[in-house]
Parts: C-alpha cells; structure tokens; sequence
C-alpha cells in the first residue's frame, strides 16, 4: 500500500504540541484566559496531559515567546498581507503566530515551523481554505523576517503603547524603555531557602543574589529539584521575598498576612517563628498554600475568609500583599500586558484603599504594617499611602534606610519605600538578570 504523501494532522510529529500552544494563545488573546490557569491546574488545557514532558515544555516555550514578542510577529504578519487577516478564520492568526515565534525568536527548523502551521489550520474547518496563505507568510517571515525589523524598535511594538507610555512618564523614558526591554527574556528562577544559601546554590548549580534568594535556570519539572521533596526552600522571585523582611525580627510575635495565597510570605514568617495568621478569600488558593507548610514542615493558622470583613487581633505585625494589576510580573506573565486595561488599574485601586483601611485596624498600637503589591503603577503604590496617610493619622510611615538590607541599592524611594523594577539587577545572561517589579511600604501604627 503507497505511503501518503504526509501524515493527517493529527498524526504529524509534534502536531499536538503547536495545537495545544495555538489554542492557549487564543484563550489569552481572544478569551481573556490566564496563561497560568491554563498551563496548570484542573483548568490546564487538556491536550498538555497527553504530551510528554519534553512537548509540555515545547507548548511552555513556543506560548511564552509568542506572547513575549506578540508585537513584533503581528508587525511580521501584517508585512506580509495585502488586505489583514480575515474575519472568519479563528485558528488562522493563531497558527500564524506560534509559526512566527519559532521562525524569527525561537531555534526552531523553518520547514517543521511552516509545515505544522500549515498544519493547524488544515485541521480547522473554518480555516483550512488559508492553508496555502499561512505556507506563503511564514516563508517569506523565514526569508525576510530580520529586514522587515530594520529600524524597528521591538521593545515598543512588544509592548501596549498604554503601558510603555505609563513606564516612561512614572519612571522617566530611559528607566521605563528599560522596564520594558527586560521582560523579552524569560526569567529564571527564584528560590527562598530556609537555611544556607550558599549551600543550596551549589546543589542546584545556582547562585545566590544579593538579598539571599538563590537563582537557578532550572531543567526539568520543579518539583524533581533537590530539596522540593523534603521541604528545604520554596518557589518565590527575589522581589516578592522582601516584604515580609521590612516588618524586622518576627519570632514569637503575632503576624497577619493578608491576601495571603499561594503563601510564600507566610513561609517566611512562619520559618522566622512568628505566630502567623494567613487569610485568603479563596479556599483553592490557601489549600495550595497548606500543601506548602506540610511539604516544608512550617506551621500557620490558615483561615479562608474576605480581609476586608477579617475580624481578629490586633497583632503585632500585618502584612498586605494586595491584589493589584501585576504589572510588576510581566517577565513571569507575559499574557498580563494583553489582558489588563487601564481601567483595571482604576477598579482595583479602590480595593487596595478598603484593604489598606482594614489593616490599620487589624494591628495594635506600636505594631508595624508593610503594604505591597506587585505592580508598577503608582495608583497601587506611592498613591495609596500618600492617601491613607492624609485620610489616617494613625498611622505613620517607618522608612527603611538604603543599608538596611543587603542588595537594596537604587530599590529605596526619597520617601523612604520600597521600588524594584525588572530591570534592575542586570547580567550578561538576560535570564539570570532582573527581578519583579514591586511596591512596599513600611508603616507603624500609633
């Protein structure tokens, strides 16, 4: 019997890697759905449970650069189309993309690029008739993709102008450029160690950054790492692991940590000997957050309820990590910057002022309260406590010192607060470089 001339779709090599990668580009782009819920979790695409895990971290890679660099392929794309992309192809642009990713970003064949896109849309009766058009376009991205770049600035077409223009005038047009360029590069990385870093670095073949988390381009599932199993550090970006450290020495005291899920500050707390109280308004969230204190033998009240109704206390210390637009983890979350608007940034700014205002509440006289997100919009930062402190007199801010702790240096507002950007921190191997950017703030309260 002849032999087809190629296999169906279905059957081709690494097919089901590029449908999986093309149907979670469209649930970000055209669905509005998280990368991460549907990467991990019940909620993972259910194609990523049939692929080894050499494909799963394909879909990982080709998703990730797609989005990372979903600019500059739409500006690639849209140079090789007279009349745009039709209206009734929804797999087309798709294909089209993760095609264009591996083609121009990624060390991926053109043929193998070409021919599965060719593929994808073969496989999609609305789109099959584009077959021949996504072969033309990729082709001729493969040919001419580095000339159509020529004296295009990448980080701008990669990044929402709404965001980029927001960067430059907070931070100034060099610093927010910067801001932007440093979230190309997939990061590494970060762990919290409870004890002996150095140690750890060694055993993981990382390396131990400046404010004591260690760094690691990591190969392989994370929980096959050494010391996952027997609970000797967790997962948490070097950034997100200062906050709890501004509230001082914690042991024996009684520590709130408010919005607590997934929990990486309460590990803190809790491996420093405070008394900690994590509250989180969602159960699946804080059950994730209990998996963590039994895998590392820390221990911590957890109560699922809304802060904003918390009633307990007062105690010695609370710790806000607000919800906020998550601008400040782009580098992790490369979906953000396409599913967050500005007016996002508006609804959640009223939230962080009724979370702000019950924290005030929930700490005892002469106790300490740090406030933090991860974002880089003042509305959610420098703005919110300028406010409370206008609305509150009783609180006021406890400023940390530049020395204060190791590695601070350039993260320290005039106003004595924390500010970390992405692109500080910067290293030959753009992956080791950078840390989220955040927002705290060091308060006590009279």
């Amino acid at each position: 019997m002849a032999r087809p001339a190629f296999s169906p779709p279905s059957q081709a090599p690494g097919f089901a890697a590029r449908r999986a990668a093309a149907e979670i580009v469209e649930g970000v782009l055209h669905r509005g759905r998280s990368l991460d819920e549907q990467l991990d979790g019940p909620t993972a695409h259910p194609g990523l449970a049939f692929l080894a895990d050499r494909d799963r971290a394909l879909v990982r890679r080709i998703v990730g650069t797609t989005l990372r660099r979903l600019g500059t392929l739409r500006h690639l794309i849209a140079n090789c189309l007279d009349r745009g992309l039709p209206a009734d192809a929804s797999r087309l642009e798709s294909a089209l993309l993760v095609g264009a990713a591996q083609i121009h970003v990624l060390d991926i064949p053109d043929h193998a690029a070409v021919d599965l896109s060719v593929r994808l849309v073969q496989a999609d009766r609305r789109s099959a008739r584009y077959a021949g058009l996504v072969n033309a376009v990729l082709r001729r991205i493969a040919r001419s993709g580095k000339e159509m770049m020529a004296e295009r600035d990448p980080v701008a077409l990669d990044t929402p102008a709404w965001l980029l223009d927001r960067w430059m005038s907070s931070y100034g047009p060099e610093a927010g450029h910067a801001v932007a360029a440093a979230h190309a590069s997939e990061p590494a990385l970060d762990l919290t160690v409870k004890t002996d870093p150095e140690g750890w670095a060694t055993r993981l073949r990382g390396k131990v950054l400046p404010t004591g988390s260690v760094r690691l381009v990591p190969h392989g599932a994370v929980s096959g790492l050494p010391g996952y199993a027997e609970g000797g550090w967790w997962v948490q970006d070097a950034a997100a692991a200062l906050p709890a450290r501004l509230l001082g020495p914690v042991e024996g005291l009684s520590v709130a940590d408010l919005c607590a899920a997934p929990g990486g500050k309460t590990l803190q707390l809790a491996a420093a000997g405070a008394r900690v109280t994590a509250v989180d308004r969602s159960e699946p969230r804080l059950a994730r957050l209990r998996e963590n204190l039994r895998r590392t033998e820390l221990h911590a009240e957890t109560v699922a309820a809304d802060v904003t109704a918390f009633e307990a206390g007062p105690f010695d210390a609370v710790l806000l990590d607000a919800p906020c637009s998550s601008t400040g983890t782009v580098r992790r979350h490369p979906d953000i910057p396409w599913r967050k608007t500005a007016g996002d940034i508006v609804a959640l700014a009223g939230l962080q002022a009724s979370l702000l205002d019950r924290a005030v509440t929930l700490t005892r006289p002469g106790g300490v309260l740090v406030y933090c997100t991860c974002s880089l919009e003042p509305e959610e930062g420098e703005t919110q406590i300028a406010a409370l402190l206008a609305r509150d007199d009783r609180v006021m801010r406890k400023p940390l010192a530049v020395d204060e702790l190791p590695g601070l240096d350039g993260m320290v507002t005039a106003a004595g607060d924390l500010r970390t950007l992405p692109s500080l921190w910067p290293d030959p191997e753009p992956r080791m470089g950078g840390l989220d950017g955040f927002y705290a703030a060091r308060l006590v309260r009279r």
